[in-house]
């Protein structure tokens, strides 16, 4: 009676274990994820020392040719291992959601230093000054469908107050081999009134990039939503076109704050406010 069952998990595991794996040609994923780990950690190296674009991107070149002789693999294997690995966006994100997570073990990520970004590191969900991001700091993304955009939601509760400004910040990198670099920020934050105050933010570059949500007076948040988009969804290339957003922030601001609010255009559609600021960098 037992011998059928055997035949069964017999042939279960021989089709388990006949599943593709990564030609012997492309890098290997665990490789592949060492080596863009130390890929990023070398291009920001490169820009932290400052200087012109051109000697920053001759620098990054250096950097990025060091990483690839420490792992025995040529430029060449690299770029063909990348167009293998993103044909097949499943298993490019999976790479990336661990390089992902090492990266952000590191404390000097893509340049974040004691600046902008670093000055909110340290801060928790609570007191007038509070990061209060409680989703994934860092994001892979690539201009195809389903992983050209990721949409996230704030948890509103009481620590939120009458005024209360928002500021949201990241690092974002592209390792772009053609086309357009064109990523898109979006938050919006809705009011007990139905007011939605919203504001758009457009980053073309490697970088520290902020968007800044005015407080409203009178009214109590009920939402805040969002999502980060990266365009040309409907491009198909075997090309590498990749996003990668890192040290993601939200950081909320009570009344007696003072910041310096940024000049923006406004408007009132359906009983709604939109206000909304385009940064191109």
């Amino acid at each position: 009676m037992n011998k059928p069952w055997g035949i069964i998990i017999g042939i279960a595991l021989l089709v388990g274990s006949c599943k593709p794996g990564t030609p012997s040609e492309f890098i290997q994923p665990d490789d592949m994820e060492d080596i863009l780990v130390d890929y990023h950690l070398a291009r920001a190296m490169a820009e932290r020392e400052g200087g012109s674009s051109e000697e920053s991107d001759y620098r990054q070149a250096l950097y990025i040719e060091a990483v690839l002789q420490k792992y025995g693999y040529t430029k060449a294997e690299f770029d063909s291992s990348l167009v293998y690995y993103y044909k097949r966006a499943d298993r490019f994100v999976d790479i990336y959601t661990k390089v992902s997570e090492r990266l952000e073990e590191q404390a000097l990520l893509l340049g974040a230093t004691e600046g902008e970004i670093g000055k909110y590191a340290s801060l928790n969900a609570t007191g007038d000054t509070a990061n209060i991001w409680a989703e994934r700091t860092a994001l892979a993304m690539m201009p195809l469908p389903p992983y050209n955009r990721w949409d996230f939601s704030v948890n509103v509760d009481s620590t939120f107050k009458e005024n209360d400004s928002f500021l949201m910040q990241f690092m974002s990198d592209y390792m772009y081999q053609d086309g357009i670099r064109e990523g898109y920020l979006y938050l919006a934050v809705t009011y007990d009134n139905d007011t939605t105050v919203s504001r758009n933010l457009r980053f073309m570059t490697t970088g520290i990039n902020q968007l800044r949500v005015p407080g409203l007076t009178g009214h109590q948040i009920s939402a805040m939503k969002g999502f980060f988009y990266i365009g040309e969804g409907n491009t198909r290339t075997t090309t590498t076109r990749l996003l990668f957003l890192n040290n993601i922030q939200l950081i909320r601001f009570h009344k007696k704050y003072e910041e310096v609010q940024e000049d923006s255009g406004s408007q009132i559609v359906g009983g709604k406010r939109d206000i909304v600021e385009t940064i191109h960098r």
